[in-house]
């Protein structure tokens, strides 16, 4: 898991990479916002997660995953972590195998 300042030029940098789609979580599954295909935990790859401590408040926290879909969607969802975590986003994100997880990876 890395670590970065600033969570603006992290998305920049994985947009000109071509992870451009974006996700919700609703109802225990994540749904690209275009084309509205849903997805189960297991069809989720996470590529990379980076987290990020508010410039003003430390306790605003958030975290970045960097994913592909099993049909090569590829984007970004981003969801409150700590106190303030978002727990659909958390529930969903717990429940990707273990072996769908290349956070840790060498780059």
């Amino acid at each position: 898991m890395q670590q970065e300042r600033n969570e603006l030029d992290v998305i920049k940098k994985y947009q000109d990479k071509g992870y451009t789609s974006n996700f919700k979580c609703e109802n225990d599954l994540l749904i690209e916002l275009e084309s509205k295909n849903t997805y189960q935990p297991e069809q989720i790859t996470i590529e990379r997660e980076h987290r990020f401590e508010g410039l003003s408040n430390p306790s605003d926290m958030s975290i970045l995953y960097i994913i592909k879909t099993d049909d090569d969607f590829k984007g970004m969802v981003t969801a409150s972590y700590g106190a303030k975590s978002d727990t659909d986003v958390d529930d969903f994100f717990k429940r990707i195998p273990k072996q769908n997880d290349h956070s840790n990876d060498d780059i």
